[in-house]
């Protein structure tokens, strides 16, 4: 295990070290360059959205905007985060998808003159019925899935999303003039060339069966990052080759060129955050070693919710040099009250030990690869304060949303009466 300023030539060093002695841990940290890479890497896409569930902080979402980028929002908090972040209903720059839609959210939408993009059919209805000529999309199950995890799959009989027999909203789109301009189809997070192939030909095959003159199709997203250095980063080349292929198809069908969007979070954000920490104490536990940190899995939920992996490296507190050939192996566990706040463990719960060189309490673990679904899945759990992010730029690191007060916490309650 390598120190972190061994293991990645992303994080200026200097500028870390400024950032650890001005604020005290957890922090996330983002590198704008990153960001903009991931987003060259998908260039030959006539749109790209974001999907802002993986990183919806506001400054990140102005910064998607300044770089061309459009956004997808599922839900009304995310909607207002969108039209905040000076995002405009206009040419698509919002598109809201979500299965269902409450009385409030679908006010907004009607407000704002937002698109649908709808995973059912009393969607459709509910839209159809107060905004007749809305601006749709509509999203179909394939009726198969693909995913990292089960819990990422969004396709198939064991996903809630999408429309299942989407010949079923053609008369509802009649009936209310709908305005249908695009076909979306996403199975899940992951890249597999195979099942790629399947939904490329599945999109193919349910935009000619409908026969509705579309003017887009959208590729979902789901396109992974390599979180162990022994995963091969994806193909983006491959991945737009084979959408590419399917849209042709689908645009001389219509006789004209069908516009191919492409709708990715963690991709653009992933390898952009890490998630700093600080070590509070190391104790063995029968023959296990238990090295706990200052942040829970209410920071940071991914590894307990899917078992997720995070390479882990060390900024030693005192500035010394780390031992390659002195290892201890190593659970790593957060404050909270919970047995399952441990954050080397496997999808089914199982304790993983790590291998760690010789750490001291006060050295820093630092969590890569966290800048999707990291901050953003943050809860107050054992009521703890949010803690900061941070945008580096240029090297200058500019904080972008401060650390929570238990005032702040606490306000929503104190001020029943």
């Amino acid at each position: 295990m390598k120190n972190f300023f061994e293991k990645t030539k992303l994080f200026n060093k200097n500028t870390i070290l400024k950032i650890l002695k001005e604020y005290s841990g957890p922090i996330w940290i983002y590198q704008d360059d990153i960001i903009k890479k991931k987003i060259h890497q998908l260039k030959k896409f006539d749109i790209i959205r974001f999907a802002q569930k993986s990183c919806s902080n506001i400054h990140i979402l102005k910064r998607m905007r300044k770089l061309n980028i459009k956004i997808d929002a599922v839900s009304i908090g995310e909607l207002t985060r969108a039209l905040v972040a000076g995002f405009k209903p206009e040419n698509d720059e919002i598109v809201f998808t979500s299965d269902i839609m409450n009385k409030e959210t679908l006010q907004k939408i009607i407000t704002n003159k937002i698109t649908v993009n709808a995973g059912s059919l009393n969607m459709l209805e509910q839209l159809g019925k107060y905004s007749p000529g809305h601006r749709i999309w509509i999203r179909i199950n394939p009726k198969f899935g693909h995913g990292h995890n089960q819990k990422t799959n969004t396709g198939g009989e064991n996903s809630k999303h999408g429309i299942w027999n989407p010949e079923l909203a053609i008369p509802i789109i009649k009936k209310y003039k709908l305005n249908l301009i695009g076909l979306h189809m996403h199975i899940g997070s992951g890249v597999d060339y195979i099942h790629l192939k399947k939904v490329c030909d599945a999109m193919v095959n349910q935009a000619l069966y409908l026969n509705q003159d579309i003017q887009y199709i959208s590729a979902g997203g789901g396109l992974s990052i390599p979180y162990k250095t022994t995963d091969i980063p994806i193909n983006t080349e491959n991945y737009f080759t084979l959408w590419n292929n399917a849209r042709n198809i689908i645009s001389k069908h219509f006789k004209h060129k069908i516009q191919l969007e492409i709708e990715p979070g963690r991709f653009l954000v992933g390898e952009s955050g890490i998630l700093i920490t600080k070590i509070h104490e190391i104790k063995k536990v029968g023959q296990k070693i238990f090295t706990l940190i200052d942040a829970g899995f209410n920071d940071f939920m991914r590894p307990v919710l899917y078992g997720s992996y995070h390479d882990i490296s060390i900024i030693p507190i005192d500035n010394r040099s780390l031992h390659t050939n002195k290892y201890i192996k190593t659970i790593i566990g957060g404050p909270l009250c919970e047995s399952g706040d441990v954050f080397t463990q496997d999808e089914n719960g199982k304790l993983l030990e790590i291998r760690l060189p010789e750490i001291k309490i006060g050295d820093y673990l630092i969590f890569h690869n966290t800048g999707a679904y990291g901050s953003s899945m943050s809860s107050n759990y054992n009521s703890r304060p949010l803690i900061p992010e941070i945008l580096i730029k240029n090297n200058i690191p500019k904080i972008i949303r401060r650390r929570q007060t238990i005032e702040e916490l606490l306000k929503l309650e104190l001020e029943i009466k």
